[in-house]
């Protein structure tokens, strides 16, 4: 099974949705986990538009990048344009994507949802690529 790394600038809107699809979505096809250069919390209205579809993020907690080993992951995905601040070993993985999703801080909820589903997508797709 693939390990996966999402990670994010603060581990709080995007990386937090793309673990909670992949959590659901690629169950028993992919191991994942999210990180973010700096972890804070996870973002209450993440929480909402993800509960909304019935996927619940709740329980997740936001998590910094030094806490994890690059040569335990076999995929990082960045998705808010950070690769260019990470250290080389992470984007050297078997694969490494920057996805570059807007941040929808300080958006209404109309641009959480937005980005949800382009997560959503690129998750879907992901997973399908891996297995």
């Amino acid at each position: 099974m693939k390990k996966v790394m999402f990670v994010c600038k603060k581990n709080s809107r995007r990386s937090q949705m793309a673990e909670g699809f992949a959590k659901t979505l690629g169950e028993g096809k992919i191991a994942v986990v999210s990180s973010g250069l700096a972890s804070s919390q996870v973002d209450p209205i993440s929480v909402q538009v993800m509960s909304e579809i019935g996927i619940d993020i709740s329980n997740q907690t936001s998590k910094s990048l030094d806490n994890f080993n690059p040569e335990d992951f076999d995929a990082v995905i960045s998705l808010c344009g950070c690769g260019v601040n990470l250290p080389q070993e992470w984007v050297l993985r078997e694969t490494f994507a920057d996805w570059q999703l807007d941040d929808p801080e300080g958006h209404n909820i109309d641009t959480f949802r937005r980005v949800r589903d382009e997560v959503k997508a690129r998750v879907i797709q992901l997973i399908a690529d891996l297995s």
